[in-house]
């Protein structure tokens, strides 16, 4: 089937017509002969067998044909075959209307965005995607950022992506929710020892190992990463360890797990288009990150009659971050003589501890009513985070490396306190065997405290309380078609680095620089969507949805220019929309396997703004008589989010032996700081890249794996953004006179071609 490009000139009268057109058909059904009286007659057999994941907590799945949403779902074997580094690369390999931006430069940190919404452990970037891992949502109590490098692959059984707004996820769960299970002995009993290296420095070793008697298992694994990196400055060392034991019997299921992660990461930072003659270099460095994590996770079940069971959770998680950010002074004066409080570049030096215990219960109850099929979930969940934080700065001289013995002051000394509660139902019911109806809420309410260590500037109190619902309905007029739409609202409250970096007079730096705290509003998302799945043919299934998103009170990070690309500051910019098309196409013939996915997306404001953009050759004074603003339309597109994504992935596998290719390509991108669109620099480039796998069993023990990415070589680009080059010097070095300082458009290189080789051995 060939996937052709859709635009959206009429999209809301394609909307109206497609909601009126499934609202038909479900009248028609509830008018069939399948009346009331007979709803509790079984349905033919579905050609979905799978479940998932519909709460949080373990035990809150569903039948596929019962749920109203264009779910994916991502097992253990997909990871193995693909050799996925970590959750980000699986996502970017194997999700559909999933892309990355890689602001970094390391492979543990790029933006994961999905239908125009990311989940980036970059701290200050607008979060509104959800993660959870076995019921409890990692993202970060200080700025709701996702630290992939926290979550060890090998550990993985399955990963499923949720559309939409869904609020029985809760918080930030704007554009969709990860589900991330893990494995137990149960389900994983066995030995496997693998290593594989090549490429870049690369070295890598994996060890798992499983087992199970009548009610007891254990599941234990372990990673070790290092890399040289591609680039001169983005090294990478990884180092995860899960375990895992636990009970089962008839009507009791309990697991206890332990994470730890002790990571060290450096980065590239994006380089002026001027400086892409070499690739490898570094506009400043250092820049490096390390995480240190401890998570102790406690689940318990208990079910009877098998139609009712109650879980409950309860966890522990420390999070320790430390932060070295090289970085251009904005503040430096080229009339002034350079030297001593006069210095161009600097060292911002960050400590981050972050403490979160956390709870939840949950009923799930599958009894029927009134003679037809009904799943009730209802639970209440707590959440804590208390955060500690500290910001030094150090003056680095002139030189873009930024190494340097002078001593740090400490600028911020910041207490931030999250507390985060929730009441949430979800019941899907059964009007017929073929139609389901389901009814989801959430209430939330959440509290933000700021205390100030060094004064008060910084002390504040915010508080955010709202209720969210929503409405589903699925029809499956036949065993290979299912019919859905729904309604969602979700919503996010702003972090504690949003609210201390909100103040255009007083713009951060990223990861932040703290200043004062005016308020920001919560952001509230709606979305509807109506789609299609089913099979086509023995062995070949399609998936089809249309969505729209629109954001109240959309928190944007806005660019204030100067020297630091990062530089700016967080403003509540009215309403937002994304909406697009998603296609999916899988099938399987043999020993053959092909999977196709196209999401076209447009993300746009929709409210008229005046931002702040130095660097933008359109600035001009609008508002004020010494500023250099934008003015932003409605329909204008947001930065960092391609019109078009396509995945395809071919796959043979033979008895011994099997080979995948992967094909994955974007559109365009708007750099950060156009949000006008109208910069003389233009959109980033698309591109598109090629990815090989392959394994060969030489005994039922031993196996030999290798994957190549960037096939071809491709020289390509992730994300952009506008800034100042004051590296503009014969040799690129300083220009302490800032006449010959220019505006230019930074972009992040995508990886070389790169291989590895590995060896595993299954016992």
């Amino acid at each position: 089937m060939p996937i052709r490009p859709i635009t959206f000139a009429r999209a809301d009268g394609r909307m109206r017509s497609l909601a009126c057109g499934a609202l038909g058909v479900l009248a028609t059904a509830l008018g069939q002969k399948y009346s009331l009286a007979h709803a509790a007659e079984p349905a033919e057999a579905a050609p979905f067998p799978e479940v998932v994941v519909t709460a949080p907590l373990p035990g809150s799945d569903l039948q596929l044909d019962e749920v109203p949403g264009n779910v994916q779902r991502v097992t253990a074997a997909q990871l193995d075959q693909a050799k996925a580094r970590d959750v980000s690369d699986a996502l970017n390999q194997l999700a559909g209307s999933v892309n990355i931006n890689d602001t970094q430069g390391n492979p543990f940190q790029p933006d994961v965005n999905f239908r125009g919404f990311t989940a980036s452990p970059v701290l200050g970037t607008p979060q509104g995607v959800s993660v959870f891992l076995d019921g409890v949502r990692v993202n970060e109590a200080f700025g709701d950022s996702v630290n992939w490098d926290l979550i060890p692959s090998s550990a993985i059984a399955s990963l499923e992506v949720i559309p939409g707004s869904d609020p029985v996820f809760g918080l930030n769960t704007l554009g969709g929710a990860v589900a991330v299970t893990t494995k137990r002995g149960f389900d994983s009993a066995g030995t496997v020892i693998e290593s594989h290296g090549g490429s870049f420095g690369r070295r890598v070793a994996e060890f798992e190992t499983g087992g199970h008697g009548e009610r007891l298992d254990y599941f234990l694994t372990g990673n070790l990463f290092d890399e040289n990196g591609w680039g001169e400055h983005n090294p990478t060392r990884v180092r995860q360890g899960f375990g895992k034991v636990g009970y089962r019997d008839h009507h009791d299921d309990v697991t206890l797990s332990f994470t730890y992660a002790d990571n060290r990461l450096e980065g590239n930072q994006t380089l002026p288009r001027s400086f892409l003659s070499d690739p490898l270099q570094s506009y400043s460095w250092p820049d490096s990150q390390t995480d240190r994590m401890a998570f102790v996770d406690l689940n318990a079940s208990h079910s009877w009659a098998d139609d009712w069971t109650v879980a409950a959770k309860a966890y522990y998680r420390k999070v320790s971050t430390g932060v070295l950010n090289s970085n251009v002074n904005n503040n430096y004066d080229p009339a002034m003589p350079l030297g001593a409080g006069n210095e161009p570049t600097g060292n911002l030096i960050e400590g981050i501890d972050q403490y979160r215990p956390g709870a939840a219960l949950q009923l799930t109850g599958r009894s029927p009513v009134a003679g037809h099929r009904n799943t009730l979930i209802a639970g209440v969940s707590y959440d804590r985070g208390t955060t500690n934080f500290q910001q030094l700065n150090q003056q680095a001289g002139a030189s873009r490396d930024t190494s340097s013995s002078a001593p740090v002051i400490l600028g911020t000394l910041l207490h931030a306190t999250n507390r985060y509660s929730g009441v949430y139902f979800t019941d899907t019911f059964g009007l017929t065997g073929r139609v389901y109806i389901n009814f989801s809420g959430r209430y939330n309410n959440a509290a933000v405290t700021l205390e100030d260590r060094l004064g008060t500037a910084l002390n504040g109190d915010h508080s955010f309380n709202r209720f969210n619902p929503s409405v589903g309905l699925t029809f499956n007029p036949t065993r290979a078609l299912t019919l859905y739409m729904t309604y969602d609202e979700g919503m996010r409250v702003p972090t504690p680095v949003e609210l201390t970096c909100a103040d255009p007079n007083a713009p951060c730096s990223l990861p932040n620089a703290f200043s004062a705290d005016p308020a920001l509003k919560a952001v509230v998302a709606k979305t509807a969507e109506f789609g299609a799945r089913g099979t086509l043919l023995p062995g070949l299934t399609f998936s089809a949805a249309i969505f729209r998103t629109n954001l109240d009170n959309d928190i944007q990070f806005v660019s204030s220019g100067g020297g630091a690309t990062s530089s700016g500051f967080f403003e509540n910019v009215g309403q937002t929309r994304r909406q697009g098309v998603e296609l999916g196409l899988d099938g399987k013939a043999g020993a053959f396997a092909l999977s196709a996915h196209y999401t076209y997306l447009a993300a746009t404001f929709q409210t008229p703004l005046v931002l702040s953009s130095p660097n933008n050759s359109t600035a001009t004074a609008l508002n004020c008589r010494s500023c250099a603003e934008i003015q932003v339309m409605p329909g204008d597109r947001i930065p960092g989010i391609p019109r078009h994504i396509v995945k395809l992935r071919a796959e043979y596998a033979a008895t011994r032996y099997a080979a995948g290719l992967n094909v994955t390509g974007q559109s365009n991108q708007v750099a950060r700081g156009d949000e006008n669109n109208q910069d003389v620099n233009g959109p980033l480039p698309g591109f598109v890249l090629v990815s090989l796998d392959a394994r060969l069993d030489i005994s039922s023990s031993w196996h030999v794996f290798a994957r190549v990415d960037n096939l071809f070589d491709r020289r390509y680009f992730t994300f952009a953004t506008l800034g100042t080059n004051v590296f503009t010097a014969p040799g690129n070095v300083f220009d302490p006179t800032g006449t010959t300082w220019r505006s230019e458009q930074f972009r992040t290189v995508g990886a070389p071609r790169g291989a590895w080789v590995g060896v595993e051995l299954r016992l």
